[in-house]
């Protein structure tokens, strides 16, 4: 057995989208293959302390991956979505899928 396993972190921003695969140690957290990954030099505009997840559901920083996991890096929403709702109905629109062809 090497001790190592195969992980992924993944970051997007709207124009860039990142998935680097490492070889980490056995043991590392999702903070720590955050850091191994290199992406902030990459994403400057990555929060300091940023909401993390592996294969979509929120882990904490100290979470010890295992083979196989993909860590992903959460940005933070740029408007909270019940505020944008509201906004939106006083002007009589809604966030749903726009009428397609032949719909009303």
């Amino acid at each position: 057995m090497s001790g190592r396993i195969a992980v992924e972190v993944a970051y997007a921003e709207p124009a860039l989208q990142s998935v680097v695969a490492l070889q980490v140690p056995q043991g590392t957290t999702a903070a720590e293959a955050v850091v191994l990954s290199g992406l902030r030099a990459t994403h400057p505009g990555m929060p300091l302390l940023p909401a993390l997840g592996v294969w979509g559901r929120i882990v904490t920083a100290a979470t010890v991956l295992a083979a196989g996991d993909r860590v992903e890096i959460y940005r933070p929403l740029p408007q909270d979505p019940k505020v944008t709702r509201r906004a939106l109905a006083r002007q009589g629109r809604t966030m749903g899928r726009r009428p397609g062809p032949g719909t009303a």
